[in-house]
């Protein structure tokens, strides 16, 4: 009966189709036309999915409360939207990777729109009411495990986002929501404009002495591109940059890139200071209506740590661990430079640091990190991930053409296939897009599409389709592109992110995939960062682009040797983005009024090495925190906790087989495929047996 009931609901939500006819952005084409999703079309498909979402709502509202069922009350809201989000997703993604001014003023003309019907549904009282006369019922108690998880935690949501409020309350709750979503916007678009507004443009080679051939070819063939020919351009997105900070032995030209970098989201029009205390004040204010002390105890109330103070006890006690370390980090690196330079040891330029790191780094280990370079060709890296997870999980990938059957939204996309072995059905696809371009926001990340659905009572599989994004080394003239390390590991931490996607087989899709709580999320993808160390899986994939040769295993052992070279201080950095980030958010009232550089040198005083000079906060141009209503806000330290997960979690790997398929399945059917259908702390007992142990993480990092 009760799948029965869920062919109907997905049949009466079938019959929206034809109104989607001539709106390209919700067409439900699981091959995007990306070449039909222009401008001109937003107004009308964003009000015809508005339309859409307001219909189907309408049924709900108009329920008898004594005619209340799973299917018409949650599982219609569910799927009341979905047109409505399905084009705002490809519109948001378009803005990503392809931002435009006619494009950017049509999605930021529909935002206030969109924003404000979201908002509105959980304050909607008669659909609450409705929500809870079916959560009270007799028939929710019978309900199986998913449905039921996802009736509490819409309930739960509901209440979380304003639904118990008085009236007065909840129209000030819409218009804290739709400020918010409109000046985050604008703090990204900050970001974007001002990494987009700065060059530089070297005429005189011998500046760049010591920057590795790589760096050099690659800022020739952008200068070239940009109209420059015999001279090298540099951006500040880091594959430009970051070799120049670490490598060149001009001081002058790293102080000039370090000080360009400073000036992201800080300087002129694209100063995004005010803005970022607005959010905070915006969000403080949802905290106080909703009766929470602060907004870190709003949003990590359903999250594993819990509130704000639990998720900063856990990010100061792991500081405490690692303090000395960390702070014998600054004074070995400080002496040696004096003693190359024969000085006095003393702070040192932040231009400087990553400079001296590498050059200590170097002399001590006999390790140069551009020798890796060529064993990492990106079409090897994917391939090569692709036959590790194959062999874990039981899959298979496959690459497609691009072109009139599958688009693309710029021709250096790939996009891809993944099927089950075991049953030969197609679980989902994904598109893969890597090099960076000035309409294209920095950063990597993964997102989705289409939320798919395992089989259900005969029906067919829905297949899953997602991305994932990065801006990592163009190839230069006939090379593919060569990763650095760092980068190879990115990739391997989104394509994480996007198989707890596509091999999820959850039945609620809301609860599906990553879903799951913010300091969970980051489980499945940091845990595919220990296959880029592991001699095993790295002959899978790091291979010479010219030879096909595997690393030698001197140079292995050099890479092993310095992979925790200064890792206190790698750590304290993401440490400190953590506790920034919570304070901001637990403790606003102790900031307000001060310099927003003050705030963050008073924050993180014990979490920063002494340097000579103070650079600005890296708070301005802080996406993670400031990007979105919510995003990683009084989250940022889910990245160190999902890390005590991912190290303990792996442990089992190391135990059992690197490329165990058992363990492979175990980890698939724990983690990857339950999304959000049961609470993070059982699913993770469900895997390792028992609770984390911070532990592991310590002793991966040689700190314990």
């Amino acid at each position: 009966m009760k799948n029965q009931s869920m062919l109907a609901l997905r049949g009466d939500m079938q019959s929206v189709q034809g109104m989607q006819a001539g709106h390209p952005f919700l067409a439900e084409d699981y091959h995007i036309r990306w070449s039909t999703l222009t401008p001109d079309h937003v107004e009308a498909d964003i009000d015809k999915g508005l339309e859409i979402a307001e219909a189907n709502l309408e049924k709900i509202r108009k329920l008898d409360l004594a005619g209340v069922s799973y299917e018409n009350t949650f599982g219609a809201l569910e799927v009341a939207s979905e047109d409505l989000g399905r084009a705002w997703s490809r519109l948001y993604h378009l803005d990503m990777v392809c931002n435009h001014e006619e494009q950017r003023e049509a999605l930021n003309a529909a935002l206030p729109r969109v924003t404000a019907f979201n908002a509105s549904i959980p304050l909607d009282d008669a659909i609450w009411e409705k929500l809870k006369a079916f959560a009270d019922s007799a028939a929710a108690k019978d309900l199986d495990a998913t449905r039921k998880r996802f009736v509490d935690e819409q309930c739960a949501s509901f209440i979380q986002s304003g639904a118990d409020l008085p009236a007065d309350q909840k129209a000030r709750m819409a218009e804290l929501e739709s400020r918010l979503s409109e000046i985050t916007q604008k703090f990204s678009e900050n970001v974007l404009d001002s990494t987009n507004a700065w060059e530089l443009v070297i005429e005189d080679e011998s500046r760049l002495a010591g920057l590795p051939e790589s760096a050099k070819a690659a800022a020739a063939a952008d200068a070239e591109a940009k109209g420059h020919e015999g001279k090298w351009r540099f951006t500040l997105q880091y594959p430009s940059m970051g070799p120049v900070l670490q490598y060149a032995d001009d001081d002058d030209l790293r102080r000039e890139i370090w000080e360009a970098n400073g000036t992201i989201g800080r300087v002129g029009d694209f100063d995004n200071t005010a803005l970022i205390w607005e959010i905070l004040e915006l969000r403080q204010e949802k905290a106080d209506l909703l009766g929470c002390q602060n907004f870190a105890d709003l949003i990590l109330a359903r999250r594993m740590a819990c509130n704000g103070q639990v998720a900063l006890k856990f990010t100061e006690d792991l500081h405490d661990r690692i303090a000395d370390a960390f702070l014998n980090d600054a004074e070995e690196l400080q002496s040696w430079k004096a003693e190359q330079t024969g000085t006095q040891p003393g702070p040192m330029q932040p231009w400087e640091v990553s400079y001296w790191a590498e050059k200590r780094r170097k002399a001590e280990y006999d390790y140069d990190e551009e020798e890796l370079r060529p064993y990492f060709p990106l079409p090897s890296v994917m391939q090569g991930m692709f036959g590790i997870v194959s062999k874990l999980y039981n899959i298979r990938i496959e690459q497609r053409d691009t072109g009139e059957d599958i688009e693309v939204w710029h021709p250096e996309c790939c996009f891809y296939d993944l099927f089950d072995n075991a049953t030969g059905e197609l679980l989902g696809s994904f598109y893969a897009d890597w090099h960076p371009r000035e309409s294209k926001r920095g950063g990597a990340w993964m997102n989705y599409f289409e939320t798919g659905m395992p089989p259900v009572n005969g029906e067919p599989r829905e297949p899953h389709l997602g991305l994932m994004v990065g801006n990592m080394t163009k190839p230069i003239g006939d090379k593919p592109a060569l990763m650095d390390h760092r980068e190879v590991e990115t990739i391997f931490h989104e394509f994480g992110h996007l198989l707890h996607h596509l091999l999820s087989e959850v039945t609620v899709k809301s609860l599906s995939g990553t879903n799951v709580p913010w300091d969970f999320v980051e489980l499945p993808s940091q845990i595919m960062e220990n296959f880029c160390w592991d001699r095993e899986s790295l002959d899978l994939f790091a291979r010479h682009y010219e030879t096909g040769e595997n690393i030698p295993e001197e140079l292995y052992q050099k890479m092993l040797a310095v992979r925790n070279y200064m890792s206190a201080t790698t750590f304290m950095r993401q440490l400190s983005q953590g506790k920034l980030d919570l304070e901001l958010h637990t403790n606003l009232g102790r900031y307000r009024g001060k310099d927003l550089d003050e705030v963050d040198r008073e924050i993180l005083a014990a979490y920063k090495a002494k340097l000579a000079t103070q650079g600005p906060t890296v708070a301005r141009s802080f996406s993670h925190l400031f990007s979105s209503p919510t995003g990683y806000a009084a989250g940022y330290y889910s990245y160190k906790w999902a890390e005590v997960l991912d190290a303990d979690a792996f442990t089992r790997f190391q135990a059992e087989g690197i490329l165990n398929p058992e363990t492979g399945a175990a980890f698939r059917e724990s983690i990857l495929s339950k999304g959000n259908s049961a609470p993070a702390d059982e699913l993770y007992h469900n895997f390792m047996g028992r609770a984390p142990d911070q532990k592991a993480l310590l002793k991966r990092s040689g700190l314990a």
